[in-house]
C-alpha cells in the first residue's frame, strides 16, 4: 500500500518559484490499480519522483507499505519496482543483463532471475532483442527492458510513469494483462497517464491532477457520475479544468 498526505515541491525557475505540487494527498492499496492523471505540468511525475525517493518534499509525508520514505528510503526501494519517466538503460550492456544487473541489486539469485527474466522476456516480447547491447534500441525496446527491470525482483509496489510509450498495440494488451495478474495477485500498482484508453482499460480509480493539485478522486463510474458525463475523456477534460482552452 501507499498512503501520500500533502506532499508540497516547489522549484526555482528565472528567478521565479513555481509551485509543482501543493498539497497532494491520496492512497492506492493493495490489489488495486490507481490511475495518476494530468495535463502536461500537472506534477505527476513530481509527485511520482517524491514516491520512489528521487526528490525529497518540502513538506508532506509519503509511506510504502507504513514505512517512511524520508526516514527509511533503502527498505522503501526494495518494496517498489519503478518505471521512471527516463527510461535510462546501460547502453553496453544487453537487455538480458541490464535485468539481470538489477536483479543482483536486489539480491536475488542467478536462478531466480533468469526464470524471472524469461517470464518478462515472454510477456513483452523481448525475444528478437534479449541478448542485443542496448546500443540503438529503439523507444519501444527500451521502455520494455526498462519495465522488465524494474519488475524483476517482483515487488509488491509498483509504478510506471507513463508505460505504454513507445509500445505497439500487442505488446501494450500484454502488458495490461500482465498488471492485472499482479493486482489480482494483491500488488498495489499506480501507473500515470494521459491516455484515456489506459485509463478505461486498467484503473480500478482515478487521482485527476491539475497545477499541481489534486482535482478528483473516484473509481471512473464514479466521477462520471460526479460530472454528469458518459464520456471519460469529457470527464478527465472537466475535472483537470480544461474545457476552456479546448474551446
Amino acid at each position: 500500500m501507499i498512503h501520500i498526505d500533502d506532499l508540497h515541491k516547489s522549484f526555482r525557475t528565472r528567478g521565479a518559484t513555481v509551485q509543482a505540487v501543493r498539497g497532494v494527498s491520496f492512497s492506492a492499496r493493495d490489489g488495486e490499480i490507481l490511475g495518476l492523471l494530468g495535463p502536461n505540468g500537472a506534477g505527476k511525475t513530481t509527485t511520482l519522483r517524491m514516491l520512489y525517493t528521487l526528490m525529497a518534499p518540502e513538506q508532506g509525508r509519503v509511506e510504502v507499505d507504513g514505512v517512511d520514505v524520508q526516514q527509511h528510503p533503502t527498505t522503501v526501494r526494495q518494496r517498489l519496482g519503478v518505471l521512471p519517466d527516463a527510461r535510462g538503460i546501460y547502453k553496453r550492456l544487453t537487455a538480458r543483463e541490464n535485468i539481470a544487473y538489477f536483479g543482483r541489486l536486489h539480491d536475488l539469485d542467478a536462478r531466480t532471475i533468469d526464470t524471472r527474466i524469461a517470464a518478462l522476456a515472454d510477456t513483452l516480447a523481448m525475444g528478437d532483442f534479449l541478448d542485443r547491447r542496448a546500443e540503438g534500441f529503439s523507444q519501444g525496446q527500451r521502455t520494455k527492458t526498462a519495465i522488465a527491470r524494474a519488475l524483476v525482483h517482483n515487488p509488491r509496489n509498483v509504478v510506471l510513469d507513463e508505460p505504454t510509450n513507445g509500445l505497439d498495440v500487442m505488446t501494450t494488451r500484454r502488458l495490461r494483462s500482465f498488471l492485472r495478474g499482479l493486482r489480482d495477485d494483491g500488488h498495489c500498482i499506480v501507473f500515470s497517464s494521459h491516455i484515456m484508453q489506459e485509463v478505461a482499460a486498467l484503473c480500478d480509480r482515478m487521482v485527476v491532477m491539475a497545477r499541481g493539485e489534486v482535482q478528483a478522486i473516484g473509481t471512473p463510474d464514479t466521477l462520471r457520475r460526479q460530472t454528469g458525463l458518459d464520456d471519460l475523456e469529457d470527464v478527465f477534460v472537466r475535472l483537470a479544468g480544461l474545457e476552456e482552452s479546448a474551446a
